[in-house]
């Protein structure tokens, strides 16, 4: 019976030894289920979160800088400005500027403090910009809108550049998606909580207060906890640095490569993912700036209802984008599809079916509230299928050189950023007129439309030859 007893403990032992062992092979092979990439990548949420808030937050904040009615304090200063779609637009005029140099000084120098910097500008002109409204009017609020839009031109090359270091390509679209969703995220929060405060006794300069507040906070935050790369990263296990260097398919401290940019400019999927972005990049850009004032003026909701139903559609967009990123990366895991294919598959649901919503939008009489609401939520919710598409396809063609790539792709095409409110503004002169607003929706359909083609022809999900060239080129030279 002794014996017995013993046999089965040894057993037990053996037993409890070799699941130990497994679960350390599946940590070094899969890593943990929450390691510090994740506590990383909630830090980024957090940056884009805030930054979209504050680059947002005029959309719904110029409805109140000139309507005399929308607060409860009759002290709060309007303006009667006539130049507003160009207010709107000023942000981009900054923006567009620094985009290829800070993906190559992200790459060269690592984008931590480049990021805080970029952040505390940003904060610290949005704490100015009542001020310059006071001052100079609406030129006052360009000129403090293209400082915003420069100091963030930092963001998106060096989040990239983050991601290519941090993320194993089989989380790629759930950590990706994870960290560019709070980009939506921030619209759902800043247009709320700026048709609230706008409305309010404290008005519309409190709301560039209180989004300023938080980019401050979000500087200090980042510049302790913050890491260039799991190799920077004081206490991240071994297992976990292992994981995502191994499946990245090299160390993540290695040389410094230089950028092969000629390979870059003229590389086709590199260009499928430039006019992709542009045209997607138009139509987002479009429904953000002037959703608030098609609702107010088309549908005659008040700044309050304006600004719950101007943020529903990028609730909706937030909420799918998980659904999608899921979705995919089980896809990929599975070999049910490849990267690239699914990718384009992806894509093609984020710009096909908001472009058909477009078009339904724009037979839409100004009476059926209900039905321009639903499109409005399926045109810009649907289109979270991109963040799995175009938006993280740089990673996927060159890990190595992903924030220059953003930089290249994510500037070059927010001249989109500036020109479609522009060409709102040409067209709609008067913002009552339906039928005005229907050329706006048939036009930007046409553009999901045909950027959509463009990545499905060719868009690729493969690294690029150009990703590795110096290692290539030392190893033909060996050989």
């Amino acid at each position: 019976m002794d014996g017995e007893k013993n046999d089965d403990l040894e057993m037990k032992k053996i037993q409890s030894e070799d699941i130990s062992k497994k679960e350390g092979e599946d940590e070094k092979s899969h890593g943990p289920k929450f390691g510090k990439r994740h506590g990383q990548m909630l830090i980024y949420f957090l940056l884009i979160l805030i930054a979209y808030s504050i680059r947002v937050n005029l959309s719904v904040g110029i409805v109140a800088m000139t309507d005399p009615t929308a607060s409860l304090n009759p002290n709060i200063p309007t303006y009667n400005w006539t130049d507003k779609s160009i207010v709107l637009s000023a942000f981009f005029w900054g923006y567009i500027l620094p985009q290829i140099a800070a993906g190559w000084l992200a790459n060269r120098y690592g984008p931590k403090w480049f990021l805080v910097g970029a952040m505390g500008v940003c904060s610290l002109a949005g704490l100015f910009l009542p001020t310059m409204a006071a001052q100079f009017g609406s030129r006052g609020v360009m000129a403090a809108r293209a400082l915003q839009g420069l100091s963030q031109g930092f963001i998106f090359p060096s989040i990239h550049n983050l991601l290519a270091k941090w993320v194993p390509p089989g989380e790629r679209s759930r950590l990706g998606t994870f960290v560019y969703a709070a980009g939506p995220f921030g619209t759902v929060v800043s247009m709320l909580l700026t048709g609230l405060i706008a409305s309010s006794w404290y008005g519309w300069p409190m709301v560039f207060y209180s989004f300023s507040g938080a980019g401050l906070a979000w500087c200090f935050l980042f510049s302790y906890y913050g890491c260039d790369g799991p190799s920077h990263h004081p206490t991240i296990t071994k297992e976990e640095q292992f994981y995502i260097e191994n499946s990245l398919g090299h160390a993540e401290h290695k040389p410094r490569m230089s950028t092969p940019w000629k390979k870059i400019f003229t590389s086709l999927p590199v260009w499928a993912i430039f006019l992709t972005q542009s045209g997607h990049n138009w139509g987002f850009w479009t429904l953000l700036t002037e959703i608030p004032a098609y609702m107010g003026h088309v549908m005659n909701f008040n700044i309050k209802s304006n600004s719950v139903l101007s943020a529903l559609p990028y609730f909706v967009l937030w909420v799918m984008s998980f659904v999608f990123s899921y979705i995919a990366d089980l896809f990929v895991n599975h070999n049910i599809f490849s990267i690239g294919v699914s990718r384009k598959v992806f894509n093609t649901i984020g710009l096909i079916v908001p472009a058909i919503a477009l078009v339904f939008l724009g037979s839409t009489g100004e009476d059926e509230h209900n039905k321009a609401i639903a499109l409005l939520v399926v045109a810009v919710g649907i289109n979270s299928a991109i963040f799995c598409g175009f938006n993280v396809n740089h990673m996927d063609i060159s890990p190595n050189h992903a924030g220059p790539l953003m930089g290249v792709t994510n500037g070059a095409s927010n001249v989109c950023g500036i020109i479609a409110p522009l060409v709102v503004q040409l067209l709609v002169t008067d913002e009552k007129d339906p039928e005005q607003w229907k050329v706006i929706f048939y036009l930007t359909a046409s553009i999901y439309a045909a950027a959509s083609l463009i990545f499905v022809v060719f868009g690729s999900g493969e690294i690029q030859p150009w990703n590795d060239e110096e290692k290539n080129g030392k190893e033909k030279s060996e050989a």
